[in-house]
């Protein structure tokens, strides 16, 4: 197996065992009842960003394979939470300085993603009628 086609795999069933968790973590939050805040989206996205720090920080230690580190950061975490990738990329450019850039990143990440799910709703109801 080639490795584009072996890297596709990796990330394909850590993508269905972080996406389970994820879903796990909700059926549990729920059971709980928990349901006045959204503590699933904010259990998945702090543990998820610990994780991803973790790995992070082992991968620059240890010596650590190109298929573990898709397995699990990108399939496994980035299915769990993408949030963990984009708090990854917000403390990396604050470490290199980057100020600016990393609140620019906070900034239009929240803005435009939020604009975008209120453009897609009003385009909807607007189309759908």
């Amino acid at each position: 197996m080639n490795n584009l086609l072996l890297h596709f795999f990796c990330v394909a069933a850590g993508g269905a065992i972080g996406a389970s968790g994820r879903y796990a973590i909700g059926l549990a939050m729920q059971s709980f009842g928990l349901r006045a805040f959204p503590f699933a989206t904010l259990t998945v996205n702090i543990l998820g960003s610990f994780l991803l720090g973790l790995l992070l920080a082992y991968g620059q230690q240890q010596s650590l394979s190109e298929t573990t580190r898709l397995f699990l950061g990108v399939g496994v975490l980035g299915a769990f939470t993408t949030f963990s990738t984009f708090s990854v990329e917000v403390v990396t450019l604050a470490s290199q300085g980057e100020m600016l850039k990393a609140a620019l990143h906070v900034g239009l990440n929240v803005i435009i993603c939020i604009a975008a799910v209120v453009a897609a709703m009003m385009l909807y109801s607007t189309t759908v009628k």
